[in-house]
């Protein structure tokens, strides 16, 4: 859910910023949002939520013997 919020910014940022974030072809906002995930904190979503915790609880784990193999049909979309 997004929240609208105000910031009080040296202008002179804010300058860097808008001409960043245009080069980056990302709004304002976007950038900013961009720039507080990657230093705050990178918020797993649900399903690499749920894969952390069935790996932390041994649950739906499939053994590999060949991890050359298993990368080879990962790349080939294979189970």
């Amino acid at each position: 859910m997004k929240v609208q919020t105000a910031f009080r910014l040296d202008k002179d940022l804010l300058e860097m910023a808008k001409e960043e974030a245009k080069a980056q072809k990302r709004s304002l906002n976007n950038y900013i949002e961009y720039l507080l995930y990657r230093e705050v904190g990178n918020v797993p979503n649900e399903e690499t939520q749920k894969a952390l915790y069935e790996v932390h609880n041994d649950i739906n784990l499939t053994p590999v013997d060949d991890l050359d193999q298993f990368m080879d049909d990962i790349m080939n979309g294979k189970d």
